[in-house]
C-alpha cells in the first residue's frame, strides 16, 4: 500500500472477520467483543503487512477508540524559499571505480543516484508489489490458518504464484479466512 493510503486492519473472532477499517474502529470493536465473549480471544491484523498487531484494550470504549486515532499535526504555513526536500544523508559504500562513474555524471554522485534509484522502483515496482502481496498473505495465513489442513499445500502455491492451486488447497478452510488471504494476495495497484 502507498503512503497516501490510510492502513487499514482486519479483526478476527476464531475463524470470522469481526471488522476491518481504521484502528481505531477495530480497537472498539474488539473491545466491543470481548467484552460480550471474554472466552474469545480477537486478532487483529494489519492489512498492509498481514502481522499481527497487539492492542491495549484497557479503559474503556472512548479511551480506546481514542488511543489509536490517527492525530495528524497541523502543517506550518510554506515559506520562502527551496522546499524541503527531506533528503536523508546516510553512508554508502562503494568501490572507487563506482565513486568515478557517479562523480562523472551529470549532477554528481546524488543526482545519480536518485535517478538510479527512480528507475528500478519502476522497473521493478510490479514485482515488488507481487512480493509485498505474497509476504502479507503469507503472514496472514501461517497465523490464521497455520495449524489448518493444506496449510503447507497452500503455503507453496502462494510462493509459487498459483491462485488456483492456492484456492483449492484453502477449499476446507473458514470462508472469511480464505476470503482475506486472496484479498492480501493481490498485488496493489501501481
Amino acid at each position: 500500500m502507498d503512503q497516501a493510503t490510510p492502513t487499514t486492519y482486519t479483526a478476527f473472532v476464531e475463524t470470522r472477520r469481526l471488522i476491518c477499517g481504521p484502528l481505531h474502529e477495530v480497537a472498539a470493536a474488539v473491545l466491543r467483543a470481548q467484552q460480550t465473549q471474554p472466552d474469545t480471544h480477537p486478532l487483529v491484523l494489519n492489512d498492509a503487512t498481514g502481522q499481527t498487531v497487539d492492542l491495549d484494550l484497557r479503559g474503556g470504549e472512548d479511551t480506546v477508540a481514542a488511543r489509536y486515532t490517527l492525530v495528524v499535526p497541523p502543517q506550518p504555513p510554506k515559506g520562502r524559499g527551496r522546499p524541503k526536500l527531506g533528503v536523508v544523508a546516510r553512508e554508502v559504500t562503494l568501490l572507487p571505480e563506482h565513486w568515478d562513474w557517479l562523480a562523472s555524471q551529470p549532477g554528481g554522485a546524488s543526482v545519480a543516484l536518485r535517478k538510479l534509484v527512480h528507475d528500478a522502483r519502476r522497473q521493478g515496482g510490479a514485482h515488488d508489489r507481487a512480493r509485498q502481496a505474497r509476504d502479507r498473505a503469507y503472514n496472514a495465513m501461517s497465523t490464521l490458518a497455520g495449524d489448518m489442513p493444506g496449510f503447507e499445500e497452500a503455503s507453496r502455491a502462494l510462493f509459487a504464484g498459483d491462485h488456483e492451486r492456492l484456492m483449492a488447497q484453502m477449499l476446507g478452510w473458514p470462508h472469511d479466512v480464505r476470503a482475506y488471504v486472496m484479498q492480501l494476495a493481490e498485488p496493489a495497484p501501481a
